[in-house]
């Protein structure tokens, strides 16, 4: 081969070198950004085995699930002042996990009633029987059908659990309607959701709702936002508790401690933290009692 044309094809030779090691660059960067985006899935059945609770852990446009190791199991017995809440919620979740027909469920009410802790209870109920819970944040809800692909055919129920629910001006709330009321796609038979929240109507209404606010027929706009708490079948609302109810929550605490304090002052002193910044709540009666424990040396377990 003359000399003229051997260094041309040395030259192109180098050159397709190259453009494949740039190539190889690309596709190895390409695999990466594919790893983050799709992350890949445990095998679930082995999971779902080992585990009872799981939290969406979003990553990309994708997801997964993370088993949490540590779930807060809750008594269902040591909830006071809301057993009619209590029953409704253990019967449709009995019709749930035996198979039968059961409805999705809207808790709402004043924060710190046990709210949320009523629907963890049911994992220390269920969990046994084959129910997990998988809790899903408000700005997840557009993931929900690659949840319910992976949870389809699965031999388990699974309560989706969105805690403290509500959306804002503007938010996209579509992905959770669509669950709710059933788009093109058959929600799966062993797939529910329970939801918490401090509104019994989840969308912001504004007064400019009440005087039309531009909309040729604001009625319609109004029907819609209510329409979203009417698609969940069953809802469940919690009261203000009175000082009574209060005060039976606080005295179950203090005998579930033994806490050495005489039954008068007890009621006394938990009426007067309820007075100085304290709440005649659930939660406002367990943070009394860390607060008197902590005060008369006596340990929680």
């Amino acid at each position: 081969m003359p000399e003229g044309q051997q260094t041309e094809t040395s030259i192109a030779l180098a050159g397709l070198l190259e453009v494949a090691g740039h190539l190889e660059r690309l596709v190895s960067r390409g695999e990466k950004i594919m790893e983050q985006l799709f992350p890949q899935a445990p095998d679930l059945a082995i999971t779902f085995a080992e585990y009872w609770a799981f939290r969406w852990e979003r990553k990309g446009v994708s997801g997964y699930l993370v088993p949490v190791e540590h779930p807060h199991l809750v008594q269902m017995d040591d909830l006071v002042g809301i057993d009619h809440i209590r029953d409704e919620l253990v019967r449709n979740t009995e019709q749930f996990v035996a198979g039968y027909p059961a409805n999705n469920v809207l808790l709402w009410g004043e924060r710190g009633n046990g709210k949320s802790s009523c629907v963890k209870a049911l994992l220390k109920m269920f969990g046994p029987r084959g129910l997990r819970f998988i809790e899903v944040q408000r700005w997840d809800l557009l993931s929900l059908p690659a949840i319910l692909k992976g949870l389809r055919g699965q031999d388990y129920s699974f309560i989706l659990f969105c805690d403290d629910l509500s959306f804002g001006e503007g938010e996209d709330y579509r992905g959770l309607k669509t669950l709710l009321d059933g788009g093109l796609e058959e929600r799966p038979e062993n797939v529910l959701i329970y939801a918490t929240s401090n509104r019994r109507h989840l969308l912001p209404e504004p007064m400019s709702d009440n005087i039309g606010g531009g909309e040729i027929h604001p009625e319609e706009a109004v029907s819609e936002k209510l329409a979203l708490s009417d698609r969940f079948g069953l809802t469940l609302g919690i009261s203000t508790f009175d000082q009574e109810t209060f005060l039976s929550i606080v005295e179950k605490y203090a005998r579930s401690l033994n806490l050495p304090v005489p039954f008068e002052e007890l009621r006394r002193e938990a009426i007067r933290w309820a007075l100085h910044g304290g709440r005649r709540s659930g939660r406002g009666a367990r943070q009394f009692i860390d607060d008197l424990a902590g005060r008369l040396r006596v340990r929680i377990r």
